[in-house]
């Protein structure tokens, strides 16, 4: 069976993408890994840690466990999303023990997200979860440069951050960062950001968010390793596709299949899977990753 490191790799080699669709609720890994499969595309099923913590996906090792009750690993993989240093709320997180835990349980990717974190502090922490994790064969994810949204309270006027460039993953400090910790993956801001998770916003309307390709572009030249897009509901199809052209190996989804997961479980949680499956097909056929699986993962 081909690595996730392997798998991301071939998908940055070609061209392409795999969308990694989060879990809040853990009935929601079934619909949408049928939906990869209907469409023979390659995704992954992640869990970050607020997904436990403000949702009800219970545990990294409730989630491993529905996965592999329903998995299909010619279409699918597991990975742990972000694990904060510092979370949305600014609380210090034992981040070394979770994701320690999650690979003992079988992950086969983890992020560490250190993003809150002074840049010298980020390299240390992610140099440390790097060495964790490759001793077991496992890739990492880290994150450079601020993708907003998860934090209590109204974002400030998104043009005003896009204009202004704040929070964007520097390409000199991104270019230092992957060589002095060996991460694998690199999360990146380029005018992404999260959807809201407070109680008080989080059935919201995610902002219409833009992307600066040509900052992209330049933190691609610069690092030379697979980039991954955070908070991909919400941008434009040509947006999306044209990250994916310029570096942009993986793209993480939530408010996407969440929201309408959640609104259609009034109905009856039949429904609420039919409507997180329909959103995922809508996803992949926007992305333009239907097929994929063809490419990142052949049959040996």
């Amino acid at each position: 069976m081909r690595s996730s490191a392997e798998l991301v790799q071939r998908a940055w080699s070609a061209g392409t993408a795999i969308p990694a669709f989060n879990t809040p609720y853990l009935p929601i890994i079934e619909p949408t890994i049928r939906a990869l499969r209907d469409t023979e595309c390659f995704g992954f099923i992640t869990v970050a840690r607020l997904e436990w913590e403000k949702f009800e996906a219970g545990s990294p090792r409730a989630v491993y466990a529905e996965y592999q009750r329903v998995k299909d690993e010619r279409y699918s993989r597991l990975h742990l999303d972000h694990v904060p240093v510092i979370d949305e709320d600014g609380q210090r997180v034992d981040y070394e023990a979770l994701i320690a835990d999650a690979l003992r349980c079988g992950y086969p990717s983890v992020m560490v997200d250190g993003s809150r974190l002074p840049l010298e502090e980020n390299i240390a922490v992610t140099r440390k979860i790097v060495a964790m994790a490759h001793s077991r064969g496992a890739p990492v994810e880290a994150e450079l440069g601020a993708v907003l949204g998860h934090e209590e309270g109204p974002l400030p006027p998104y043009e005003e951050l896009f204009a202004s460039a704040r929070g964007f993953t520097d390409p000199e400090e991104a270019a230092r960062f992957v060589r002095e910790t060996d991460v694998d993956w690199l999360s990146v801001a380029i005018g992404n950001v999260h959807g809201a998770i407070s109680a008080a916003t989080r059935n919201g309307k995610k902002v219409e968010a833009k992307l600066n390709i040509e900052h992209l572009a330049r933190i691609r030249a610069a690092t030379g390793v697979p980039l991954v897009l955070h908070g991909g509901t919400g941008i434009s199809r040509e947006h999306l596709r044209a990250a994916i052209r310029n570096g942009i190996a993986k793209i993480n989804i939530a408010t996407a299949t969440r929201q309408p997961y959640e609104a259609a479980r009034k109905e009856s949680a039949a429904a609420a899977q039919e409507a997180a499956y329909q959103a995922a097909i809508r996803t992949i056929e926007d992305l333009g990753v239907a097929g994929s699986a063809h490419i990142i993962n052949p049959p040996e």
